[in-house]
């Protein structure tokens, strides 16, 4: 395995994010005072949902590469896609089946009504699948403008990874798609070391642990959070000053 002294090595971009086409629900893109960007796993989702995925369909390989990327000896591009590549396609079902089960954080839906009175964009970023990250929003998919996840190819014997968004050390660069969106205010919500680089650029952070301790470790500040009723509530409080 390759090793790497730092995760926020700076990025070097394969992909101009600003070029994709994002179709948003009902207008143009256009500049926003304020965008939500937000994790999924760990931060929508109750538990760690790619983690507890990949230690049920790869616990080998898992076992192996996920202290190394939490001990950032791994990048998160080289570790997700030897775990998932290691996962036979015929399994596929099974995880979005796995996803469905997936109950997401006490708040969410809330959270989601104050951003519409708001008019304000919630985009959500994931490390994670695609195929996950639809499976348990569905229900909540008009309310979002876009999503941002791993594809998987299905066609061969083992899966085989499709990430249009991979850059440098990330399989998805979240700061980079949030880089190529037009706002007065970014705000990242996340929980995990792939939220990293994207809490770094953002100009507001509400953070979970672990990813609390590499914001602490480089002195970026962050609001801690427990569940999404506790972000709205801040973002009112704000909005009152």
């Amino acid at each position: 395995m390759s090793h790497i002294s730092e995760m926020d090595d700076d990025l070097c971009p394969e992909y101009d994010f600003t070029q994709l086409t994002i179709v948003d629900r009902g207008n143009e893109r256009h500049r926003s005072k304020r965008i939500v960007f937000c994790d999924f796993d760990g931060t929508i989702t109750v538990a760690e949902t790619f983690v507890a995925m990949i230690s049920r369909f790869a616990p080998e390989v898992s076992a192996l590469v996920l202290p190394e990327i939490y001990a950032k000896r791994v990048t998160l591009r080289q570790g997700v896609r030897q775990m998932l590549e290691s996962i036979p396609s015929s399994s596929y079902s099974e995880i979005v089946k796995f996803a469905r089960t997936q109950p997401i954080r006490a708040g969410f839906v809330e959270f989601l009504d104050f951003l519409k009175t708001e008019q304000i964009p919630i985009i959500i970023v994931s490390g994670g699948l695609h195929c996950m990250v639809e499976a348990v929003l569905t229900p909540y998919i008009d309310r979002i403008q876009a999503i941002y996840a791993i594809d998987l190819d299905t066609s061969l014997p083992y899966l085989q990874v499709n990430s249009r968004y991979e850059s440098g050390t990330e399989m998805v660069a979240k700061a980079e798609i949030m880089a190529s969106y037009d706002a007065d205010e970014t705000i990242a919500i996340g929980d995990s070391i792939t939220d990293w680089n994207m809490a770094l650029a953002a100009s507001l952070v509400f953070a979970r642990p672990p990813l609390t301790d590499y914001l602490d470790e480089h002195q970026k500040p962050y609001t801690p959070w427990n569940d999404f009723i506790d972000i709205r509530d801040d973002l009112i409080q704000s909005d009152a000053k």
